[in-house]
């Protein structure tokens, strides 16, 4: 059997890559690496530099286009700034709505590019590493159980039967999610997950601080932090 990994690069998307590896082998896990109009590339590189790590086959997408006039203030061509706040700080303020940094339907074109390219490769499954802090309070929407049982099965059907959907974290914190990385020896060291493209981690936005939290639940350093970048 063959996986493919949607790898950003981030914490999460790693430790899904050192799931797949560990139950597939490197010689059948694809990284499927998207880029989709970032304010900069810090995490592509990571991604380069952890496929490589992991021996695995990598393929890039450029979806750029499709997320134009978004007012995301992720993207490249927005002028907003990215906040510096924690999500739940960011969600008083939005009236229901998903924070500012939530790329529109991003999961679910990403999974539905996934699945093409998947299907080509030959591949069963998809891995990608949606969790449930994400998804607290509708901060990212595409993070949810409800939105990953409705894909899954979309892919599934779509498919043919052929291609399932693996969110092994979608119930789970992200605490929870470097318990299991650090188990597996995911090479956190090399990850990026700051929304900014500085030298070093910005430490102040919410994905920061939900990575700072997360390490700290377990009671060890962030490595990325502790040994530099």
């Amino acid at each position: 059997m063959k996986a493919t990994v949607l790898f950003s690069g981030g914490l999460d998307s790693t430790t899904c890559l050192a799931i797949a590896v560990k139950k597939y082998g490197a010689e059948n896990v694809t990284a499927l690496s998207i880029y989709y109009g970032q304010k900069h590339d810090k995490e592509i590189r990571a991604a380069k530099e952890i496929a490589a790590f992991y021996g695995v086959k990598q393929r890039f997408l450029d979806l750029t286009a499709i997320f134009a006039g978004s007012d995301c203030s992720l993207l490249r061509g927005n002028d907003a700034e990215i906040p510096k706040e924690s999500y739940a700080d960011q969600l008083s303020q939005t009236d229901g709505k998903p924070v500012s940094t939530y790329v529109p339907f991003r999961n679910g074109l990403f999974l539905a590019s996934a699945a093409s390219a998947a299907i080509s490769d030959g591949s069963s499954v998809i891995y990608y590493g949606a969790h449930s802090d994400d998804a607290a309070g509708n901060a990212y929407p595409d993070c949810s159980e409800e939105f990953n049982n409705a894909m899954s099965k979309a892919i599934f059907t779509g498919s043919g039967e052929q291609l399932r959907v693996e969110a092994p974290f979608v119930g789970l914190t992200k605490a929870d999610v470097v318990r299991i990385g650090t188990e597996l020896k995911a090479p956190y060291k090399m990850t990026w997950s700051c929304y900014e493209g500085g030298e070093k981690p910005c430490g102040k936005c919410g994905t920061c601080r939900d990575r700072a939290a997360a390490f700290a639940a377990n009671g060890i350093p962030d490595p990325l932090i502790s040994e530099g970048v």
